[in-house]
């Protein structure tokens, strides 16, 4: 009996030994130069756009592997940028973003979706003033190429967008949406160039 519980424990590790280890997916440096978070807001009757000048970001993209895919991004929110600095100093204060006591937020994804035709589903952490909030962000696959003007690289890109109610994540009280001056939806647009060494 024991002889054969031995032979059984020597069976499955020879088994296990002859497969192949998961290989971790590429790693991919986001191109900050062609790549941003950008946003429109409500104002009485017109849009405002902006966008943030200081994020980072680490890629991990294989479509044959999302297990080991991941999306991690971090932006300094004293960053933003409406081309109106004093509107811009209004949105990093306590009325909004809170940019000296809550100078970043990210958001870490925990998991990747296919969901057909290159759109992805990235299920994540998103933290903004201290808070952590659960998050989808919707990703279309753009494509994967040789970069035309960058030597011995390849260029991966990705696009999304989505709507978020801001004051759900305590991005204001809700007094200028009752004034009626700015909305309380927000639409964000993701659009991501990353490098790496090509293959």
């Amino acid at each position: 009996m024991k002889k054969n519980f031995i032979l059984a424990v020597v069976l499955a590790c020879l088994v296990l030994a002859g497969q192949p280890a998961l290989a971790a997916a590429r790693d991919w440096e986001l191109d900050k130069a062609h790549s941003n978070f950008y946003f429109s807001v409500d104002h009485i009757f017109s849009k405002i756009h902006g966008h943030f000048n200081d994020f980072s970001g680490e890629v991990k993209f294989d479509p044959k592997n999302l297990a080991e895919s991941s999306f991690y991004f971090e932006i300094k929110t004293d960053s933003i940028d409406t081309n109106i600095a004093k509107r811009d100093k209004h949105l990093q204060s306590s009325d909004f973003f809170d940019s000296s006591k809550f100078p970043v937020m990210t958001f870490k994804s925990i998991k990747i979706t296919d969901i057909g035709n290159n759109m992805y589903e990235v299920f994540g952490k998103f933290t903004v003033k201290g808070e952590e909030y659960d998050l989808i962000l919707p990703l279309s696959f753009a494509g994967e190429k040789v970069h035309p003007a960058v030597k011995d690289k390849e260029v991966i890109g990705f696009n999304g967008g989505l709507t978020i109610n801001r004051l759900d994540y305590k991005i204001g009280t809700g007094k200028f949406v009752e004034m009626g001056i700015v909305g309380k939806d927000v639409d964000i647009l993701v659009s991501l160039e990353a490098l790496s060494d090509k293959e």
